[in-house]
């Protein structure tokens, strides 16, 4: 459990000052309305994905170097992140003229390696995941002394990251839930404690990956647990264990928590990207993707969602892309069992270009053992306009006698 200490050190005054130390430093992020993707509310994007090393992280990490001692400054400081941490305490390091070792696991993106060395960073790669790098940050700053940055256990961190919510209560009138990322948990205590104390009546919704929910499963089981492993692409919160601090923060100020899958963060990725000209990480997404995936029990409400980054690893873009066009239905496969006979791809793609799909791939298999001789499959890849539309194009293919046995959705 968090120091009791600790939680009484974190106030609005301590929000409010970190607030006069970053005005200068990030950008105060726009509220922009998002009309455009599928929701029950009134949605709104707080789009933190635009800020400065693309990421919020950079006000918790800046607030608390600012606070440093030069003692502090003087031993250099350490970090541990997957990315987006990092790029904030390398930032603050590089204005302060402090050195700075970053922890990484080796499964961080190359982009945001090379982004944190862009400030001055030195880097350590670290095998495993981001709870691998913690450990050997922690090591290093016991063995030389470095001053430690903790990327979310930590009352300046956290007030840093308060200064959200308190932008969100000014920027816009009658908010009636915010929804926010979970990782360790930093964000969702500065902004929850922020907006619950300034705006008690406002609901604050916290959502992790189901691949690593370590908040979630803490919250649920009213005790601070370990993960076994973590597996979502969404690297910015791939944690295997909660903060103290914000696991005492979370349990006392957030309302529920929730979790959303892989596909489910790649449609909100896509969604953004294309209806909100927005680039979102698998991190910033989760809270989008539980808004569109009906997840937060209310309707027809003010509801704004955190975009926490925008760092998104360019060489899994497509994949992500991919995985959320078949999500929301707008790309499929079928496979149909065919007699081999001059005409059937003919007929089948005639059904289809008659119902408004686009084939764009073609996969011809007469090898396999267990159908007829004079049998063949045929895997037909499609772009389609969603769910609704691939049953129209199975129903008119079915009606002329064409056998579907396989679907890939």
């Amino acid at each position: 459990m968090a120091n009791n200490e600790e939680n009484k050190s974190l106030s609005i005054d301590l929000v409010l000052d970190a607030r006069r130390v970053l005005n200068d430093v990030i950008r105060k992020t726009d509220v922009i309305a998002a009309t455009n993707i599928p929701s029950p509310n009134n949605l709104f994007l707080k789009t933190e994905n635009l800020q400065l090393t693309g990421s919020f992280k950079v006000r918790g990490s800046y607030y608390k170097i600012s606070k440093l001692s030069e003692a502090e400054k003087a031993k250099g400081i350490i970090a541990c992140s997957a990315g987006n941490h990092a790029q904030g305490v390398a930032l603050a390091a590089q204005k302060n003229n402090i050195p700075c070792i970053i922890c990484m696991p080796d499964s961080a993106p190359i982009s945001k390696v090379e982004a944190t060395k862009s400030f001055g960073a030195q880097i350590v790669l670290v095998k495993g995941t981001y709870d691998d790098a913690y450990k050997e940050a922690v090591r290093l700053h016991k063995e030389h002394g470095y001053t430690f940055i903790h990327p979310f256990d930590d009352v300046d961190v956290i007030a840093g990251q308060g200064t959200i919510g308190f932008e969100i209560i000014n920027q816009l009138d009658n908010v009636d839930a915010v929804v926010v990322p979970i990782g360790g948990g930093g964000l969702i205590s500065g902004v929850a404690y922020t907006i619950k104390t300034l705006r008690p009546e406002i609901k604050v919704y916290g959502v992790q990956a189901a691949g690593a929910a370590c908040m979630y499963e803490a919250c649920k089981q009213n005790s601070i647990i370990e993960l076994d492993q973590v597996s979502t692409f969404a690297d910015g919160i791939a944690v295997m264990r909660a903060g103290e601090l914000t696991y005492d923060l979370t349990m006392k100020y957030v309302d529920e928590i929730i979790t959303v899958s892989d596909d489910e963060i790649a449609a909100a990725i896509l969604m953004m990207l294309e209806k909100q000209k927005l680039l979102s990480e698998g991190a910033g997404a989760v809270a989008v993707a539980a808004e569109m995936f009906g997840k937060i029990p209310m309707e027809h409400k003010n509801v704004v969602c955190i975009v926490s980054g925008g760092n998104i690893d360019v060489n899994i873009l497509s994949r992500v892309v991919t995985r959320g066009l078949i999500m929301s239905g707008r790309k499929t496969a079928l496979t149909i069992a065919l007699v081999d006979k001059p005409g059937q791809l003919l007929g089948v793609s005639k059904i289809i270009s008659d119902c408004g799909g686009n084939v764009v791939a073609i996969d011809y298999d007469a090898g396999d053992p267990e159908m007829d001789i004079n049998s063949c499959f045929l895997k037909i890849t499609m772009e389609t306009k969603n769910h609704e539309h691939i049953e129209e194009i199975k129903k008119a293919l079915m009606k002329e006698g064409f056998e579907i046995v396989k679907e890939r959705t």
